[in-house]
């Protein structure tokens, strides 16, 4: 369980009153032998700077400051001073640094890090004055914040940090100042045109220019580095890390902003962080990819969202509340806001329990299906039972769900997996059981995983697309072998009626910029037909070329211009061929001959195998029971995999 969740619940025991005053005396309870500083900023604002507002903004941050915390050991500053340095050496690439400081790390520091301590029990009262000082500043100062109300502002422009473990630093001065240049030449007029808009995209677009972001996955690198100094120069990092380090630059620069967070998308293991600021119109502006992309752009409307959450410094109570009375405790951050209405409609569902649902409290769980080393559930909310019936708050439709609860060992399934429509209709799935012959159906699976968004578009590029053969390098004269009509992972031409020939080629249609994976030649028996050199047109290069033969579904052939491409095999003298097949551009997600399948079915309560099988092709026929949920697990490689359901048309529909 996270350190916070402990303080939170331990520290913060006025949860059944709802008046401000007593969650403040709460806190200064709970500052132990800090009260004193906590108490000298009150006395501040009330004798020697007599604000109103700093004032209650003052009680707002020590009222909810037992669920933040800090490094415990202050050789931790000692780690950001060492890593900052490394982060300075311009001799490095980014990689080298990431992984220079990851190494640092965990032979040095890490077995600091585990010690972790509440900021009511070592904040000052210098640095919180000067911290509150400085965020009123900067709102009142700053004309593209004047649509900011005073209870906005607290939470968007106030707080003294944007992230656990950040120290107590000059981060608004820091970084203020470093990433400033454009907003700061910017006269009064000019300010009031671009509006908030315009000032974060033009200082998002300084934070490129100074830190040419690299992107790396999060279990590639140590620690979140958090100290001004290291943000400054920031080479790499997570999504959450940029959003996070240019809301803090936002910030400093009395922009509002803050991170948005969707644990899981709606058919994924994996989440995602953003930033969203307060527009001049008052409503959530939110971004797309960390900071590469301007904000305003059409958010991710291929993606399910189940659930978003909002990184906030108030405590949610209802949060609070949970950790507080809840027998199991899951670790959910108490200083998370649910948001996710503002990304779509939502619903309050209710579901059965299954008769042999055995709780030991009143909270359920609603979890989602994901890949987790195997087919798993992930956690993503919770509610509580009335009437017999899991009850769950503000939903995302379009989704699988399953409801957990605990049954005194660890969470079980309490309820039939179930989907929640985009209209709101909720449709349990049945458990797999002994199914009648008559409920199994025939079906072809081709993959693990549904086709994404991207997939479907780059394989829908080969349509129009055609396969010549040529006794000439250039093509100068050719036969047409085939047409490509429709795409599913891959396109099989039958050739062996047109002889032998010197030259195939694939050639792309108009507009698709080549967009091919790979191209396999194969003679009698089967057997690739070897030996030959990739050819393409002069715009795509050789590398492209090669890329197309490599045996890596992951590689693609590619040009920078989108018409007249065409990618082929130049054998040096006539050679004639069986078949010839396309593979799509696509996400190593199809079934690949030579790995190995299990096909697996969920019984209510776990996930049960059905058959395994040894692929020798790149599809598997079976018969697979209808209206149950099923999942395809590979037990090779990748982590992309999904349930799904054969309807009654035999038809596969992802979840």
């Amino acid at each position: 369980m996270p350190v916070h969740v402990l303080m939170v619940a331990c520290l913060v025991l006025a949860t059944a009153c709802s008046k401000e005053d007593s969650y403040l005396k709460s806190a200064l309870r709970a500052a132990g032998d800090n009260r004193h500083e906590l108490e000298l900023v009150l006395q501040h604002y009330q004798n020697a700077d007599r604000d109103k507002q700093k004032l209650e903004a003052a009680c707002f941050l020590i009222s909810n400051m037992p669920a933040h915390y800090s490094y415990s050991n202050p050789v931790m500053d000692d780690f950001y001073s060492k890593a900052s340095a490394i982060l300075g050496n311009g001799s490095l690439t980014a990689m080298e640094q990431r992984d220079s400081i990851k190494r640092l790390y965990d032979m040095e520091y890490a077995q600091f890090a585990a010690g972790r301590v509440s900021d009511i029990r070592i904040m000052t009262s210098d640095y919180l004055i000067a911290s509150i000082d400085r965020a009123f500043e900067q709102w009142r100062g700053r004309s593209w914040n004047d649509h900011v109300d005073f209870e906005q502002f607290k939470e968007w422009l106030l707080p003294y940090k944007g992230a656990e473990l950040q120290p107590f630093d000059d981060w608004r001065g820091l970084l203020g100042q470093k990433y400033s240049d454009a907003v700061s030449e910017l006269t009064q007029s000019q300010a009031d045109s671009l509006g908030t808009y315009g000032a974060i995209d033009m200082v998002r677009n300084e934070i490129h220019t100074k830190n040419t972001p690299n992107v790396f996955w999060e279990d590639e690198n140590g620690p979140s580095l958090l100290s001004a100094e290291c943000l400054a120069s920031m080479t790499y990092g997570t999504c959450h890390d940029y959003v996070t380090m240019g809301t803090l630059v936002f910030r400093s620069l009395g922009l509002p902003a803050a991170v948005d967070h969707v644990p899981l998308w709606g058919r994924n293991h994996e989440g995602h962080s953003w930033f969203v600021f307060l527009s001049d119109h008052g409503n959530t502006i939110p971004t797309v990819n960390s900071l590469i992309m301007p904000a305003g752009i059409g958010f991710y409307q291929y993606e399910r969202i189940p659930k978003v959450w909002r990184s906030c410094y108030s405590i949610n109570r209802r949060v609070l509340e949970y950790l507080n009375t809840s027998a199991f405790a899951y670790p959910f951050d108490p200083c998370m806001a649910d948001v996710t209405g503002e990304y779509g409609r939502t619903y309050n569902i209710e579901v059965p329990l299954s008769g042999k649902a055995r709780l030991r409290e009143k909270y359920v769980y609603i979890a989602m299906a994901a890949n987790c080393g195997g087919p798993s559930w992930r956690v993503l909310d919770f509610g509580k039972v009335r009437g017999g019936k899991a009850r769950f708050s503000n939903m995302g439709g379009q989704m699988l769900y399953i409801a957990l609860g605990y049954d005194g060992k660890g969470l079980v399934p309490v309820s039939s997996a179930f989907t929640l429509g985009k209209d709101g209709r909720v449709e349990l799935i049945p458990g797999y059981g002994k199914c009648k012959p008559e409920q199994y159906a025939p079906v072809r699976l081709y993959r693990k995983y549904y086709e994404s968004y991207n997939v479907v578009s780059m394989r829908s590029r080969m349509i129009g697309g055609t396969l010549e053969c040529s006794d000439h390098p250039d093509f100068r004269q050719h036969i047409t072998a085939g047409r490509v009509d429709s795409v599913s992972t891959s396109v099989v031409f039958d050739v062996a009626e047109l002889g032998a020939w010197r030259c195939w080629r694939y050639r792309s249609p108009d507009g698709s910029y080549g967009s091919l994976s790979e191209m396999e030649m194969t003679g009698k028996g089967g057997m690739q037909v070897l030996g030959g050199r990739p050819v393409s047109n002069s715009e795509a290069g050789a590398d492209a070329a090669a890329r197309a033969f490599d045996g890596n579904l992951l590689t693609n052939f590619e040009s920078d211009v989108p018409d007249g491409n065409w990618v082929g095999m130049d054998y040096g003298c006539p050679v004639g061929l069986e078949r010839v097949r396309l593979f799509a551009r696509s996400d190593d997600n199809d079934i690949v001959p030579g790995l190995d399948y299990d096909l697996m079915a969920w019984n209510g309560s776990d996930w049960v195998t059905l058959t395994s099988f040894h692929a020798r092709n790149g599809y598997f026929d079976v018969q697979a029971p209808r209206g149950v949920l099923l999942w395809l697990r590979c037990r090779n490689r990748g982590m992309n995999e999904r349930p799904f359901v054969v309807d009654d048309d035999n038809a596969i529909v992802w979840w």
